[in-house]
């Protein structure tokens, strides 16, 4: 009566309609980028022959995440979830990914520790409209010339190879691409993308705070007046002082969890997630 087989493009409006009744803030650009990324990765539950859930996958070198599980309202409590992530991990144990990770909501978190994720951190959804001066203007706009060095300092501070995502998003929302250097060196960079409710800012990515407020400001300050998101590790003090003067509140927290190998990240390099999609 249960089945799960690959998704498709065709099954973008599905995921759409699922991800509205959550009230998540996706859009069909994300459904795509995800397939893209991960095109025999992600995932369909069917209950009878009527397509009922998503899950996707997508693999970043030695680190993989799962994201998008999502069933509709009229079909829980029927194991769809736990079905849908027990295949997204055998599609993943079968490509020898050494180390799986995801970011919970509470209500998911019961059902992943029982498939043996670990918590690791909290991540915090801050959201609202900004209210924020732009200090100093020292970023610059990316170029594809930086594309080695930023996933070089991205893999510092993840843990993961994202240059495949990283390459996507600079390529959907160039003009929100921005980074800055010292001598010619690459320092820190921060991307955005639009989302269905708001536009969610991040990645964000450094080691020098002021650095990080050179980007981050001026992303929340060019939006103002607009709905915004960001994702920000609870242990990033500067980041979150940031968007907290910016008039941003908490909305929500997630659970950074991991099953297998231990991810060696630098929570306090991330300014800002890409989201719970990939970290």
């Amino acid at each position: 009566m249960l089945a799960i087989r690959t998704m498709t493009a065709t099954d973008v409006p599905l995921g759409m309609a699922l991800k509205r009744e959550a009230g998540w803030n996706q859009t069909e650009a994300d459904w795509r980028r995800f397939l893209a990324l991960e095109p025999t990765g992600c995932f369909v539950a069917e209950y009878a022959g009527a397509p009922c859930g998503t899950t996707t996958t997508c693999v970043l070198g030695e680190v993989a995440w799962i994201a998008m599980v999502l069933v509709s309202a009229a079909m829980r409590g029927k194991g769809i979830g736990t079905a849908l992530m027990a295949h997204a991990l055998a599609y993943l144990d079968a490509r020898r990914v050494p180390s799986v990770r995801l970011d919970a909501t509470p209500a998911g978190r019961p059902l992943y520790e029982k498939l043996g994720f670990v918590a690791e951190y909290e991540v915090v959804r801050w959201s609202g409209e900004p209210e924020i001066a732009i200090e100093e203007a020292r970023a610059q706009p990316y170029g594809k010339d930086y594309l080695a060095p930023l996933a070089t300092l991205d893999r510092r501070a993840t843990g993961a190879d994202r240059t495949r995502l990283l390459a996507a998003l600079a390529r959907e929302w160039p003009e929100a691409a921005w980074l800055t250097t010292d001598r010619g060196e690459l320092t820190a960079y921060l991307m955005a993308r639009a989302g269905e409710r708001a536009v969610e800012i991040g990645p964000c990515i450094t080691d020098r705070a002021g650095d990080g407020r050179a980007l981050l400001t001026p992303a929340l300050a060019l939006r103002r007046g607009q709905a915004v998101m960001v994702d920000v590790p609870r242990d990033n003090h500067p980041a979150t002082a940031l968007v907290q003067a910016a008039g941003l509140t908490e909305q929500r927290a997630f659970t950074r969890m991991c099953r297998g190998k231990p991810v060696c990240d630098h929570p306090e390099m991330i300014w800002a997630s890409s989201g719970a999609e990939k970290g």
